[in-house]
């Protein structure tokens, strides 16, 4: 089944392009069916590559989406034209007001800032405590896990000496968790950010499970008991030049960076990128979707 996306949203035409089923929202309400209601709060700067990463590997299963882009009310993004945010975005108060099944919240650029400075802190602890409440699922990406992590267990992040950047191996703690199903024994994922989360904290917490963790690059996707929080600290949703397209950018502007980690052939940026986590993402998407699936009621309850 496709997802449903506006017509005119950039990420249509890459979709269409790619041979991703997508449909129109004409379409759509022709159907008898309720599609799963996915909010994708989206706090990237690179908002239009974000969206069309997320809505491709929430394609690619047998149920119908429906993606909702939110935006946060107190804060204007600088990177993404404004007619682009008010013609495809809306606010969570009016997204909620039909109610969420699922809700995908981002990684964001402010990772080495303590979390009551960040602009947005609070009307992101509003949003975390309705989607604790009212949706079914949500799934944390690295910031976004770290600042879920913190506002409902106190876990704080910390930094890393130096940047963990790169494609790191990750080993399956339970392979018959359903978020795993059909993974092998280890998987590949991006990872991007200047701070971690210590295992050894998330343990020690009673309501988490770690399912995943990287000798390199630590713990990967943490869940709570009842799945109604996800947290994958890496990016499984990145493209295969998002890794290169960070690094030149940091080199053009003179910083300090290595070269990502097993991402390029031999190590080498003038050679091909080892694209090894893509199945692994539609799959991960898929299983997420299917648990959202089966736990939502039917009629949405705001």
């Amino acid at each position: 089944m496709p997802i449903i996306v506006h017509h005119d949203l950039p990420a249509f035409q890459t979709l269409l392009k790619e041979k991703v089923f997508v449909m129109r929202e004409a379409r759509a309400i022709t159907q008898d069916i309720r599609p799963l209601r996915i909010g994708l709060l989206n706090l990237m700067p690179t908002k239009i590559a974000t969206e069309t990463q997320i809505a491709r590997l929430l394609s690619n299963t047998p149920l119908q989406v429906e993606l909702i882009l939110i935006q946060l009310a107190s804060y204007q993004p600088k990177n993404t034209d404004h007619n682009h945010m008010s013609n495809f975005y809306r606010t969570f108060d009016d997204a909620m007001k039909e109610g969420l099944d699922g809700l995908i919240i981002t990684g964001a650029p402010v990772e080495t800032l303590p979390f009551e400075k960040v602009k947005y802190w609070s009307e992101l602890e509003k949003i975390l405590k309705y989607a604790k409440e009212h949706v079914t699922s949500t799934l944390h990406i690295c910031w976004g896990a770290q600042a879920g992590l913190y506002y409902h267990y106190g876990i704080d992040k910390q930094p890393l000496p130096e940047k963990k950047f790169g494609v790191f191996s990750h080993k399956v703690a339970d392979p018959t968790c359903l978020l795993f199903r059909g993974f092998d024994d280890r998987y590949a994922c991006p990872h991007s950010r200047h701070t971690e989360v210590p295992l050894a904290a998330i343990e020690a917490q009673k309501h988490l499970r770690v399912l995943s963790v990287s000798d390199e690059a630590g713990a990967n996707i943490v869940t709570s008991h009842d799945f109604k929080e996800i947290y994958v600290f890496g990016h499984m949703e990145y493209d295969a030049d998002t890794l290169r397209g960070e690094y030149e950018r940091d080199l053009g502007k003179g910083l300090a960076i290595d070269v990502p980690d097993h991402y390029f052939v031999n190590d080498d940026p003038n050679q091909d990128v080892i694209v090894n986590w893509r199945s692994v993402a539609h799959l991960f998407y898929a299983n997420w979707l299917n648990l959202v699936y089966q736990k939502t009621p039917y009629v949405l309850v705001p």
